[in-house]
């Protein structure tokens, strides 16, 4: 990989890491295009990934400190029930890393014998049209709204996280998308929806460095050669680009235009079913 293609395979992470286009869907459909393994490389993937955890808490910086002080104060108060839901958002997540994990990435990973889609952009192509049913769903959903998240609508949101794994199903726009036909308001949902993620990136992220210093990425050839100042690069993009859209996505949320991120996903997803008959 050389640094022009880190460049864009950065952009790319840092954009869709927010908009609801599904990020993986993203690389995927690029790596596919131009011909840049991004996704297999572990050490690049580690790198994207916590620069746009970095530019999440540089956008929202002042409620990750509001959170804090809240709980250093011990006590039973907003920002402790904040907290506690972000946890409880946390958890079908966790229990689908932790127990199936393996699984997920051995059924979906065309290159294996256990895979069951011959072409990955097949599958990024039908979860990018989920995707665009969500999103139009909570588009034209009326339901009563509440002033604030619920610990259950938090778990229900969490396990649209969850379903999220799947490459094309977009993880800020099954979050968002649940939260709204939940009747959650815009201007709180967007804000939970990117914070309740800075946990499972940074699990994932830790559990991946591990595997590379343990040797079993390179064991399994999931590593390829990667310089540093591309990865650098790479890196730099994901996390200005990646403020650049949390806070412009936060803007969009609090408007209602997803409507308009339901018809691209639309459209990329007619275009990736076509794909492998023509590449």
């Amino acid at each position: 990989m050389d640094w022009f293609q880190a460049l864009i395979l950065g952009i790319v992470q840092g954009l869709t890491e927010y908009l609801p286009v599904s990020s993986s869907g993203h690389l995927t459909i690029g790596s596919a295009l131009f011909g840049v393994d991004g996704e297999s490389n572990l050490t690049f993937n580690i790198a994207v990934h916590v620069a746009t955890v970095l530019s999440t808490c540089c956008i929202l910086w002042k409620e990750i400190v509001w959170i804090f002080k809240d709980l250093v104060k011990f006590k039973w108060n907003e920002g402790t029930r904040y907290a506690v839901n972000i946890i409880i958002s946390m958890i079908p997540i966790g229990v689908v890393g932790i127990l199936f994990k393996d699984k997920v990435e051995t059924i979906f990973n065309p290159d294996t014998s256990a895979g069951i889609f011959g072409n990955p952009i097949f599958l990024v192509g039908c979860c990018l049209m989920l995707t665009a049913w969500l999103l139009t769903f909570s588009y034209v959903a009326k339901p009563r709204e509440r002033d604030d998240i619920s610990p259950w609508h938090a778990f229900f949101i969490g396990i649209a996280q969850a379903f999220a794994v799947l490459p094309g199903l977009s993880r800020s726009g099954s979050t968002i998308a649940t939260g709204l036909m939940l009747g959650n308001k815009k201007e709180r949902l967007a804000q939970f929806s990117f914070l309740m993620v800075i946990p499972p990136i940074l699990g994932e992220a830790l559990l991946d460095f591990k595997d590379l210093i343990g040797g079993e990425a390179v064991a399994e050839g999931v590593t390829t050669a990667i310089g540093t100042f591309p990865l650098i690069v790479g890196f730099l993009a994901a996390f200005v680009v990646g403020c650049l859209a949390c806070k412009w996505m936060i803007n969009i949320v609090k408007k209602g235009k997803l409507i308009w991120f339901a018809i691209y996903c639309a459209v990329i997803s007619f275009l990736s079913l076509i794909l492998p008959y023509v590449l």
